[in-house]
């Protein structure tokens, strides 16, 4: 199997916590021809989709994690598999980028995800299309809408569309003092659609991150705590992480949930869980499987390039 990783520059990387980086450790156990790609490396020329790459190879530990052979041009078709695991934000270059994989996925290569796939789901919208498992929401850039949603639930949280890792979420009650301007600024004095929702206190216990791999969970989650004085379990935003086993309520959303993205291509899919709410689909470059992994010895990431190779056609 020749696979390349499209990732962002690897040296920013902290790779005892990357799952891109697990990915190509698990490739790599395979006996794999693994590549290295950065989003601006590809291009399409001579009437094929084509980047720049580098070989890779990696290695589990502090110092010299990583070393790149010498970079050339080379067809996307080259690949049999290329996981694209590109950060947020989805901004017009990310829809270029998945533009030009959906051209090398026609000609035959497994890209996961799904680049049309991908390029089609908000990660904050498309738990949406699973109403009843989510807490009471609200997506608007109105700001009458905002204070009158806030008035019904008391309080809420307000988060960007676009944004990952915590950022620009607030909590806000209903009859907060700083309401108005929170909502001025987060829709540009109207102009930009936020996200609403009701604000869980389940979230100081913790949110989980549920793994799927092709639509079925990973028996362990893990549960992002925040820190203390703090609602934002995201570990970027300084929240602390534990493995815990599933509870029955999230197997009942995977299950829910997982057959469907699955059919749309998205195979390897990081579900939020607050309580008994879910509140996010991560498909762009869902994390947390090296944590599962260092606690369970579970090969998370191998097992996701196990269900890929299958789909190689050869």
């Amino acid at each position: 199997m020749r696979i390349a990783v499209v990732m962002d520059p690897i040296e920013r990387i902290q790779y005892w916590k990357d799952t891109s980086f697990a990915f190509l450790l698990s490739a790599q156990a395979r006996g794999w021809d693994c590549w290295y790609i950065e989003p601006e490396w590809l291009f399409f020329a001579d009437a094929r989709p084509q980047a720049q790459a580098a070989p890779i190879t990696v290695v589990d530990r502090d110092e010299g994690f990583y070393t790149l052979g010498e970079r050339h041009s080379c067809d996307l078709t080259d690949f049999d598999i290329i996981l694209q695991r590109q950060d947020p934000p989805i901004d017009l270059d990310y829809h270029y980028i998945t533009g030009l994989l959906s051209l090398a996925e026609q000609a035959g290569v497994v890209v996961a995800n799904r680049p049309d796939a991908v390029r089609a789901a908000n990660e904050k919208l498309l738990a949406q299309h699973f109403p009843a498992l989510c807490p009471p929401t609200l997506v608007s850039r109105s700001i009458d809408q905002l204070h009158a949603f806030a008035a019904e639930q008391g309080e809420i949280v307000v988060k960007p569309l676009d944004a990952m890792g915590g950022s620009s979420v607030f909590k806000i009650h209903e009859d907060d003092i700083n309401a108005q301007v929170i909502f001025e600024v987060m829709t540009q004095d109207g102009t930009e659609l936020v996200m609403a929702q009701r604000y869980l206190p389940e979230i100081l216990i913790g949110d989980r991150r549920v793994l799927l791999i092709d639509g079925e969970p990973i028996d362990h989650a893990l549960l992002r705590i925040p820190e203390e004085k703090s609602f934002r379990a995201n570990l970027a935003a300084g929240g602390r992480g534990e493995v815990v086993p599933l509870r029955d309520r999230d197997r009942e959303i995977a299950a829910a949930v997982g057959p469907w993205l699955a059919e749309r291509g998205h195979w390897f899919v990081g579900l939020d869980v607050i309580g008994d709410w879910l509140t996010e689909i991560n498909v762009t470059s869902p994390t947390c499987a090296r944590e599962i992994t260092a606690a369970t010895g579970q090969d998370i990431t191998g097992q996701l390039l196990d269900r890929l190779a299958t789909r190689v056609q050869k």
